[in-house]
């Protein structure tokens, strides 16, 4: 009952908050990678995998890490960004790591595309007056990568071998 709780939603809970708060303000709080840390400390107490299976995702994690934070040394992506990453391939994995990879890109360019071609045309006077949508319209501002993060994740997490763990009890 823990397990199914942590994955179907506290786990999509920090994912929303991730994107919503990346989107808002272009910032991911520490807390929310910390909660996603501590909600997989708690899934591997209650659901432990084989010392493999957990060292595969402990790899993931470090792999995320020294991936997100090279893109993040070259200033492609925030530093939340590059540890939401992190946070993530640990839940994934090894085994799911290069998909959520792959779609979390495809997710990242088509919100790039989105965003740039927005900043494009003028916001309609109604939406103008809130703060966080001129600061994604904002052409010298960065794209909030977490919310593309966010959304690879929702896309594969069904698919995934921690989830088919869970739910296989």
């Amino acid at each position: 009952m823990v397990a199914e709780a942590l994955i179907f939603i506290v786990l999509p809970a920090l994912l929303l908050a991730a994107a919503v708060w990346d989107l808002a303000s272009f910032t991911i709080p520490n807390f929310l990678q910390i909660g996603l840390l501590a909600a997989f400390a708690l899934l591997m107490l209650v659901h432990p995998l084989s010392a493999s299976e957990f060292g595969m995702h402990l790899l993931a994690g470090f792999v995320g890490l020294v991936v997100g934070f090279t893109l993040f040394s070259f200033g492609y992506i925030g530093g939340g960004d590059a540890k939401l990453f992190a946070c993530m391939a640990l839940w994934f994995g090894m085994n799911d790591l290069l998909s959520y990879t792959l779609v979390a890109s495809v997710f990242g360019g088509a919100l790039t595309l989105g965003l740039l071609a927005m900043r494009n045309w003028p916001l309609p006077a109604p939406l103008a007056s809130q703060s966080w949508l001129l600061r994604l319209h904002d052409d010298r501002e960065g794209i909030p990568y977490g919310a593309a993060l966010a959304a690879g994740a929702f896309f594969i997490l069904s698919q995934a071998e921690i989830f088919r763990a869970v739910l296989a009890g």
